[in-house]
């Protein structure tokens, strides 16, 4: 058994402790696999830097090189940069804390990091060489930066990889105990079981006020956690379900006094203290902690839609598109032909939808249904059952046609819409532009939803496309329009990548 491979066992002590702490897990045990992880991920990064910088000293000198300075220095060996140069990568990525417990294994800040550290490093090693005449080979720079880089982000994703398989499986878990009323006990549990990558997961609860015997649970998907206490048995309960996290969500009800003396009682129980404050569906770089006359206040900034933002990704866009139209119009064309020659209808579909500020505009697909479906389209929601639907998707539609079936499989009928992105109709990325009408019920959801270009693919496609329930399609959309971003586009469009090739979800 490795070091890595840590058994999560049950726990003795009080009784029934065996059956939570099966879930969670032992304290001891998250800080041994963090700890080996840290210690991989050096390994792994030691190892990534010093091939990168002697790939880069190899592809620019070979077997020998030297450093020239003028008068003052002369004959000083390549090799004794690169390892100076190795020191310092790895020094940086130390100063900038690219392996605290706090960003690795999930989230972007990991990533982030990475990159900060890298571009800065190499940013001071130019300043050094200018203000120092150092003539330093640009081109053994020019590949031990990016080769260096890429390989690092690649790297900690592989490991990412690793450690998502083993949370899938119930192994690393971060348990948590929560201190909060029912709804909010909910609320969390059902965040952090859509993140299972996060690993957290609740396996207690202390609700404030609660007078009920030991024993009682609540239910949240199919999944028993149980009652604890109220917010004066929190260090009991910790003996108990074995958390190695405390969440607390009833801040208004314990106070500043309350939560300080919790602080307190759980500083020799080497558990983590967290708040969650109940701000739902807001990502990471809209959200900044301001201490103001000595409270913490959580600034939640408004969402850019507008400006230089609104340009930048409209050029990408664009560009994007022009490339994806050069690249795949073999695969335009031989659809194009295979859809005409099947039945002799025609070959694209055109349909009213909603863009951008409300404005309609024809959609292009290829046809993949029959011509005159939009025709029977009421009496199919019938069939199906799905009269009052918000959304309707059904992979037993009869209007699709035989090569259609194999095109909505493969999203391949999606592709004409890159003619909407070419006029500025549609984005690469953004919500599935709605029919009119469509979605209508849900208060503000059209409105938001405006505020963006409707793109070809989305949030809500990655995540699960047509079997995601409609609440889900919708929390995902506004998350999108909420907190966009050209790296949260960048994202979505590897992760379609990986949709499209698993066909989950797709008819």
């Amino acid at each position: 058994m490795t070091a890595f491979d840590v058994p999560l066992g049950p726990a003795s002590g009080a009784p029934g402790a065996t059956t939570i702490s099966s879930e969670s897990g032992r304290l001891g045990s998250r800080r041994e696999w963090q700890a080996a992880y840290i210690r991989r991920l050096l390994i792994s990064d030691t190892l990534v830097v010093i091939a990168a910088v002697a790939l880069a000293q190899w592809i620019r000198f070979g077997d020998s090189g030297v450093l020239t300075t003028g008068q003052e220095l002369h004959n000083l060996s390549y090799t004794l940069v690169s390892a100076l140069l190795v020191v310092a990568w790895l020094v940086t990525l130390v100063i900038f804390r690219t392996r605290t417990i706090r960003v690795i294994g999930s989230g972007p800040d990991e990533y982030r990091r990475i990159f900060v550290s890298t571009v800065r490093l190499f940013g001071f090693i130019a300043i050094l060489a200018l203000l120092f005449r150092l003539d330093l080979a640009r081109l053994y720079l020019a590949i031990a930066f990016p080769v260096g880089l890429v390989a690092l982000m690649v790297n900690r994703w592989v490991w990412r990889q690793v450690i998502a398989r083993k949370r899938s499986r119930g192994e690393f878990q971060t348990s948590v105990l929560v201190v909060g009323g029912e709804r909010s006990v909910r609320n969390l549990a059902e965040s952090f079981a859509r993140g299972t990558a996060d690993g957290y997961r609740v396996v207690g609860v202390c609700i404030p006020g609660h007078t009920g015997k030991h024993g009682d649970k609540i239910t949240v998907k199919g999944r028993e956690i149980p009652v604890l206490g109220d917010e004066q048995d929190v260090v009991e309960s910790l003996e108990f379900c074995r958390a190695d996290t405390v969440a607390v969500t009833a801040t208004e009800h314990l106070g500043h006094d309350g939560m300080r003396d919790l602080a307190w009682a759980l500083e020799p129980h080497d558990v983590d203290l967290v708040v969650a404050p109940g701000v739902m569906d807001v990502s990471g770089p809209r959200l900044s902690m301001r201490p103001v006359a000595n409270l913490p206040l959580i600034h939640v900034e408004k969402p850019q839609y507008h400006g230089a933002t609104r340009f930048a990704k409209g050029a990408f866009d664009r560009v994007g598109a022009s490339i994806l139209l050069l690249l795949l119009a073999p695969v335009l064309a031989g659809v194009a032909l295979a859809i005409k020659f099947t039945d002799r209808g025609p070959v694209f579909f055109r349909q009213s939808r909603v863009g951008l500020d409300g404005r309609e505009f024809r959609m292009w697909k290829f046809r993949s249904m029959v011509p005159d479906a939009d025709k029977q389209l009421a009496a199919v929601r019938h069939q199906a059952g799905q009269i009052n639907a918000t959304f309707y998707k059904s992979a037993n539609d009869p209007r699709i046609t035989r090569i259609g079936r194999i095109i909505r499989r493969t999203s391949i009928d999606e592709l004409p819409q890159i003619f909407n992105v070419l006029v500025g109709q549609m984005s690469l990325v953004g919500p599935r532009p709605l029919v009119t009408g469509e979605g209508a019920e849900v208060a503000g959801f059209v409105e938001r939803r405006m505020l963006v270009r409707p793109g070809m693919t989305g949030l809500w496609q990655v995540s699960g496309r047509s079997e995601l329930s409609a609440t889900e399609r919708v929390r995902l959309d506004l998350f999108y329009v909420e907190n966009w971003s050209m790296l949260q586009d960048l994202a979505i469009m590897w992760r379609t990548v990986r949709a499209v090739a698993k066909s989950d979800g797709a008819y």
